[in-house]
């Protein structure tokens, strides 16, 4: 219980400094915003190949703006020393990991929902059909995500151009993920249950998130304090 109320206490304290100014959330749902806008023009929503391509063009867009509310995970804690203050706090750097992911998986999941609505109207698609195996891909996507940010935006707290290095660094570990979330949404969005073709993709996004919370929980005091 106790491990639980420092995780809870970590996010809590992140959600709070995040609400108070506003600054990623903003940023990201106003990119999502516009990069969904800007593919509805490029792409026409009736033809054919653009409904093949919806699942494809809106996890580009969630990539994209969650590494906005990603980037300042750690960097928030700059200011005052903050961060030299959480890492030597009498709690281990596992729990500071987990209560940042919870609080970063907060708020990208939060701006996804908000976007969903935006791209079935732009986009002329019904996502309420399945809707519940499209928010559980939602989530698992989302999940390896913010995993595999947070613990970056960690290594890169202190790299002068860490808004240029988190999405270097990431992007290349997300292909697995973002390709299964591609797949998964684009059957989904198109009226397609998720069967025994797609199964596959599904255990592999349950088997990337295990994984890599696994690696990233045991390396995270290394990375923390070097």
């Amino acid at each position: 219980m106790r491990i639980v109320r420092q995780v809870l206490t970590i996010t809590a304290k992140d959600l709070r400094a995040e609400l108070r100014t506003k600054e990623a959330i903003n940023a990201s749902f106003a990119f999502a915003l516009v990069i969904l806008l800007m593919f509805s023009f490029a792409f026409d929503p009736q033809e054919e190949t653009t409904r093949e391509i919806a699942g494809g063009l809106l996890w580009i867009v969630f990539a994209f703006a969650g590494t906005l509310i990603l980037n300042r995970s750690f960097a928030r804690e700059l200011p005052n020393d903050c961060l030299d203050a959480l890492i030597s706090a009498p709690i281990p750097g596992a729990v500071l990991f987990i209560g940042k992911t919870f609080a970063n998986y907060i708020l990208v999941f939060a701006v996804e929902l908000v976007s969903l609505p935006v791209f079935a109207i732009f986009y002329g698609v019904h996502l309420m059909q399945h809707i519940g195996q499209l928010l559980f891909v939602l989530a698992l996507g989302t999940w390896g995500m913010t995993v595999i940010g947070t613990i970056f935006s960690a290594l890169t707290v202190n790299i002068r151009l860490r808004e240029v290095m988190l999405p270097m660094l990431t992007y290349p570990i997300l292909v697995p993920v973002l390709m299964g979330c591609m797949l998964l949404t684009k059957g989904l969005v198109n009226g397609q249950p998720i069967g025994p073709d797609t199964q596959d993709w599904l255990k592999m996004l349950i088997g990337f998130d295990v994984m890599f919370t696994a690696v990233s929980l045991i390396l995270v005091d290394t990375v923390l304090v070097g």
